[in-house]
């Protein structure tokens, strides 16, 4: 359970694809006109990120290492085209609005580089909450992106009026500039939050951490990533000890 709560909680402050990655760049910046095609692109893509996860680790003793990046690429595609055609028959309106960017979602490096750097080397279930977990964090990103574009932009949210009438939308935030202007924004609201917290002492090391791969010094007891690591280091251990053990005899 613990190891479900780190998945899930890395994934939406700790790894946030989007606000701490900076990671899958294209559709957060083309898609995010609104906030109904951010929650639409992004959890098109968890459920793709969630799938392809949980099944290359079920093969990640049968797929060989020199062409796993192939084999990868094969079963997130054909998860996305699955998804695709669910979206293009039962929401046509959102498949209309995301347009080349679902097919894209196979080369999307957070699916990717979720897949290499963690389904191939986990267990299932570990691997399906890490994808739910990156999926949330992506969906929440895209959300809070369109949102805050469509409101300014537009004066809507979720197609609903917000603004009063007398208010003149800025177009140009609903308009490529946009994109980048309200990323710029949210991050740096981001990094204001973790600088205050910690100049009143706060422990802020969950927000915009990542990982640093530095396990030795990590804090965090519940990394899947440092306990795996720590088990193969012992492994290793265990071998050497017994081929010198071997070569004493």
């Amino acid at each position: 359970m613990n190891d479900i709560k780190e998945r899930l909680v890395n994934g939406l402050i700790k790894e946030n694809p989007t606000f701490v990655l900076m990671l899958g760049m294209c559709p957060t910046l083309a898609v995010t006109t609104s906030a109904m095609n951010g929650l639409g692109m992004g959890l098109t893509t968890m459920v793709v990120l969630a799938l392809s996860n949980a099944f290359i680790s079920l093969l990640r003793n049968i797929i060989p290492g020199k062409v796993r990046i192939p084999a990868f690429i094969v079963i997130i595609a054909s998860f996305v085209t699955m998804v695709e055609l669910l979206l293009e028959g039962f929401i046509p309106s959102l498949y209309s609005a995301l347009g080349i960017y679902i097919p894209l979602i196979v080369v999307n490096c957070i699916i990717l580089g979720r897949a290499e750097s963690y389904a191939s080397k986990n267990p299932v279930i570990a691997s399906l909450f890490d994808g739910i977990g990156m999926g949330l964090g992506f969906s929440f990103a895209l959300t809070c992106i369109g949102a805050v574009r469509e409101l300014i932009g537009a004066g809507t949210l979720f197609g609903l009026h917000i603004m009063p009438e007398s208010y003149i939308p800025c177009s140009i935030f609903i308009m490529a500039p946009g994109a980048f202007f309200v990323l710029a924004m949210l991050t740096a609201i981001q990094n204001k939050v973790k600088l205050i917290g910690e100049r009143k002492g706060k422990d802020m090391s969950k927000i915009q951490s990542g990982c640093g791969s530095d396990c030795m010094n990590c804090s965090d007891t519940g990394c899947t990533k440092r306990l795996y690591d720590e088990k193969a280091q012992n492994l290793k251990t265990q071998q050497i000890k017994g081929e010198g053990e071997k070569d004493h005899a």
